[in-house]
């Protein structure tokens, strides 16, 4: 999943397994014809959302194997995967499982939890701590790595952290990823996050709301990786998004600030101030898109702003050749 300045651009959409939960709908049937139908109409990837209680929805392994073994061709990946919400080595096992079933198809967004009560309240659920949960999300990445990697000459078999051991880690089934698939950053352009995605991850996947603040965050990424030796390129510069399609803008608008409020329990105008939101026609959204593009994002991960959001897909397919252009 490495790329270069000049890599080519791909696109993806987060399937809605979020948006059927808000409707009281847990059916695999639609997620799968969605997911089919984004790989009709050329979309790159496929994505799944991860949450227990705090915005419930389906589990995003089980959902992406579902999508994994109706395509062929598309990425598949976890925007974002909560690690704490599950046991490193379940999760070590869970991800080679998956990564088997895609056949290498897998990209790991990770995330160390949204900052609001509700995620609080889901760690607190499920046993887990929320106090010191970045430490804890780059020392589990550590075991997966250490485990998917074990076995092989050299490599160790045991893991000694600050919150985790573990012995026998040869024991466990490997990815089908030599190594394991790539693990991106789910993070905003702080100082620490840049720079542990510059020592630590294969890709930023951040949701800045703007673009400029983007291109510096993603520079700085880029300066920071060579000073700790690592290539060009092998940090994927990728953005979470969030549009709603609709050639009347305030008609679009509306929806997006229904979706929000159902989706966040806050408003359109609070969630903007942290997260990248577009609405409007197609050509819009995607003109608004190609702002993040130039200042160098190189995969687009596009949740539509609908809780019924299939009709935009075809609309939004079109405007993204485009897009790619660009790049």
């Amino acid at each position: 999943m490495a790329t270069t300045p000049f890599a080519p651009l791909r696109i993806g959409v987060l399937l809605p397994t979020r948006e059927q939960a808000i409707q009281g709908s847990f059916a695999a049937s639609p997620l799968l014809d969605f997911a089919r139908r984004a790989e009709e109409l050329g979309f790159d990837s496929l994505w799944a959302g991860d949450s227990l209680t705090a915005r419930a929805r389906l589990d995003p392994l089980v959902v992406l194997s579902a999508a994994g073994a109706v395509t062929s061709r598309v990425t598949l990946g976890t925007a974002a995967l909560t690690p704490a919400l599950r046991h490193p080595l379940i999760g070590s096992n869970m991800l080679a499982a998956l990564d088997h079933v895609c056949q290498g198809r897998l990209v790991l967004g990770l995330g160390a939890g949204f900052p609001m009560p509700e995620t609080e309240a889901e760690f607190e659920a499920v046993g887990a701590s929320f106090t010191g949960r970045v430490g804890r999300l780059d020392e589990i990445t550590r075991i997966w790595r250490t485990a998917w990697r074990s076995g092989d000459e050299g490599e160790p078999t045991e893991f000694a952290g600050r919150y985790w051991q573990a012995t026998d880690l040869d024991r466990l089934p490997r990815p089908c990823t030599p190594g394991g698939p790539p693990l991106w950053l789910a993070g905003a352009d702080t100082p620490k996050v840049l720079e542990r995605v510059a020592r630590h991850y294969d890709g930023w996947l951040p949701f800045l709301p703007s673009s400029e603040a983007y291109g510096r965050a993603s520079a700085r990424i880029a300066e920071l990786a060579a000073e700790a030796g690592r290539p060009p390129g092998a940090i994927v510069p990728a953005l979470y998004a969030t549009v709603t399609v609709g050639d009347d803008e305030a008609a679009a608008r509306a929806e997006l600030e229904h979706y929000i409020e159902h989706y966040y329990g806050r408003s359109l105008e609070a969630m903007s101030t942290i997260q990248a939101y577009s609405w409007g026609s197609a050509q819009a959204c995607a003109d608004w898109l190609a702002e993040y593009v130039r200042a160098g994002a190189r995969h687009l991960v596009v949740r539509i702003g609908s809780l019924d959001p299939e009709p935009q897909l075809k609309a939004l397919a079109e405007a993204l050749p485009a897009l790619r252009e660009l790049s």
